[in-house]
This record gives C-alpha cells, sequence and structure tokens, in this order.
C-alpha cells in the first residue's frame, strides 16, 4: 500500500533564507523608486522658474505643490517670462502621468513654448505650434496649458487654452468670475489643432489666478465646485498681496483631499494709470 509522503516542514534556516532574500529585494525596489521620486524631485525643482517677471502694478507669484504621498512628482508646472517686446508671457500646465517621464516632458513643452512665444504675439498660434512640435516627437504622454500674453501697457491679457481647467478673477470692486474663455485639445494629441484667442483686460485693481485641477478637485469636489470655491475666496482677498494670495489659493487645495500635485500662478493686477 502505498503512503503518501508528508512534505518536508522548512527548515527555520530556510525560512530566515527566504525572508532575507525578499526583504533584501523589497529594500532594492524601494531605493529604485525613491531614486526616481529624487531625481523627479530635481527636474521639476530645476526647470520651475526661480523668480517671475513683475512690472509697475502688476505683480505675480506662484506655487507649487506636490501630492499627499509625495510621490507624483512632476505634472504640473507654471512659468512666466518677459518677451521681447516687453509684453509678460505666463504659463500652466498639467502632464498626465507623474514621476520622472512627465517631469521631462513638462521641460520640453516649457522650453517650446518660450522659444515659440519669442516669434510670434498670437497666443494661439504659439499654442498650435508648440502642440505641432510636440506631436513631431510621438509623445506617449499629453498636457493641459493655457497661455496667456499680456501687454503691461494696455492691459490687454490675451490667452488660450489647450483643454485646461478655467482660470479665476476677481476685483476691489465687488465683481468675481470663472473664465468661460473657448479651447482646443490638449497638447500632444492631435497635430493642426486651432486654439480660439480670447481677450481681458486688466484696467482696474484685482487678481487673475491661474490653477490646475489638483487645486479644485477632490473625491468629494467636483472641477465647478472647486472653481466656485476658489472664485469666493479670490474674491475676498482680490486687493492681497500676490505672495499672500498664492498662499491661500494652495491652503485651499488641501481641503479637496485631493491626490494630484498641485500649481497657482496669481496676476495680481492695480488700476491703470490714466493718460497724462
Amino acid at each position: 500500500m502505498n503512503q503518501r509522503r508528508t512534505p518536508r516542514s522548512a527548515s527555520a534556516e530556510d525560512l530566515l533564507s527566504t525572508l532575507q532574500h525578499l526583504t533584501a529585494r523589497a529594500r532594492q525596489e524601494v531605493q529604485l523608486h525613491q531614486a526616481r521620486v529624487e531625481l523627479a524631485q530635481a527636474l521639476q525643482r530645476d526647470m520651475l522658474p526661480a523668480t517671475l517677471p513683475s512690472f509697475p502694478g502688476l505683480r505675480t507669484a506662484a506655487r507649487y505643490a506636490p501630492a499627499r504621498d509625495g510621490l507624483d512628482i512632476g505634472g504640473d508646472w507654471y512659468d512666466g517670462f518677459l518677451l521681447p517686446d516687453g509684453a509678460l508671457g505666463l504659463a500652466i500646465g498639467d502632464v498626465q502621468g507623474h514621476d520622472v517621464e512627465a517631469a521631462a516632458f513638462m521641460g520640453q513643452i516649457r522650453i517650446a513654448m518660450r522659444a515659440i512665444a519669442s516669434s510670434t504675439s498670437d497666443p494661439g498660434e504659439v499654442m498650435g505650434r508648440t502642440n505641432d512640435l510636440i506631436m513631431s516627437m510621438n509623445p506617449t504622454l499629453f498636457a493641459t496649458c493655457s497661455f496667456l500674453r499680456l501687454d503691461p501697457r494696455s492691459r490687454e491679457l490675451r490667452s488660450a487654452r489647450a483643454g485646461h481647467v478655467a482660470s479665476v478673477w476677481a476685483t476691489a470692486d465687488g465683481h468675481s468670475g470663472v473664465t468661460a474663455d473657448a479651447g482646443g485639445l490638449p497638447l500632444g494629441i492631435e497635430p493642426h489643432q486651432h486654439y480660439p484667442v480670447a481677450r481681458h483686460d486688466l484696467d482696474v485693481t484685482g487678481s487673475f489666478v491661474l490653477l490646475t485641477d489638483g487645486v479644485i478637485e477632490g473625491p468629494s469636489l467636483t472641477i465647478d465646485d472647486g472653481l466656485d470655491r476658489i472664485r469666493r475666496l479670490v474674491s475676498a482677498h482680490a486687493t492681497a498681496d500676490a505672495e499672500d494670495l498664492a498662499d491661500q489659493v494652495l491652503k485651499a487645495a488641501a481641503l479637496t483631499g485631493h491626490e494630484d500635485d498641485a500649481a497657482v500662478l496669481v496676476l495680481r493686477h492695480d488700476a491703470a494709470a490714466g493718460p497724462g
């Protein structure tokens, strides 16, 4: 009669060896992931502008915060730079995905947009040409983005939007709102896209605030509700210092319960000087 053998129980040495192997493997994976996070953080830190330009009566401020767990680095960005004709270029965007690849893709968009904006004054053309350049590189990611061009003399703000969330504005006389500007597809999806240009006059005292969806959207908060909440906050602090307002908006982002990173770009404007 055949008797089934009972499998040999693992010895204490076998269990210890297996545990040591699994621990070493887990440590290697953690170290590799941490290295990727640190690289993405360095890319993010080095690619975001250290300072933003300002003019008399026009001040800018920006903030960036990584996701709550500290791992989703590299998706959101902002930029501000002077153009050859003296105008101010502003951009904010959100790359689909995170980690090193998203940070690198963000850098490509930022550099392309700066270069193209120096050769054309039309924000829609800036966005379209940036999209075509990105498409020529066969991207595996895409990004939403808003690009704005402000003439500091006329106070005319012209903007184009590529699938990005709306902006929020408020003035010292109690008016406020969410921009309803038409837009086009995100960057990196389809070539030869048209991006409509919207116009806003910043000739009275107030603030114009650009956001990413990490500021306004969370597990229990829709984009529309989040935008309205930020609109009310900006309205209550429309004449605050640009740096203070940026801090206030970023603090509000923490209340959404979001798991995404977040970026804020504030343009604080005084009333335009009269003639003479």
